[in-house]
């Protein structure tokens, strides 16, 4: 099997059992009363599984992340070239004339 295969497949377990833990959690701490719901529905079951499911690939996916992340190497013996040059930038002054009350009052009368 390809290392790549083989680091995804061992990422997608790694997520799926944090998975695990995160929805045992849930439950036992009974998080907005998840516990109650869950175990008086017939299909209580089917809610736990679409829950680890659907945490698992996420959990999943951020694992490998954060793995394939992790891989980077730093390359500090390239030579790096002279940049681009920074512009400043400086406020500039924008003369406004400025209406006063009695001014805007008699616009809105007209």
């Amino acid at each position: 099997m390809p290392a790549l295969i083989k680091l995804y497949v061992t990422q997608v377990a790694i997520g799926f059992g944090i998975s695990a833990v995160f929805v045992a959690g849930l439950l036992w701490f009974d998080v907005a009363g998840l516990w109650h719901l869950v175990s008086h529905d017939p299909a209580g079951i089917l809610a736990v599984v679409m829950l680890w499911v659907s945490n698992g690939i996420v959990f999943a996916g951020v694992q490998f992340a954060i793995s394939v992340m992790r891989m980077a190497e730093e390359d500090d013996d390239m030579p790096r070239g002279p940049g681009l040059p920074v512009r400043l930038r400086e406020p500039v002054l924008v003369p406004v004339r400025a209406e006063s009350r009695r001014d805007r009052q008699l616009h809105r009368r007209r």
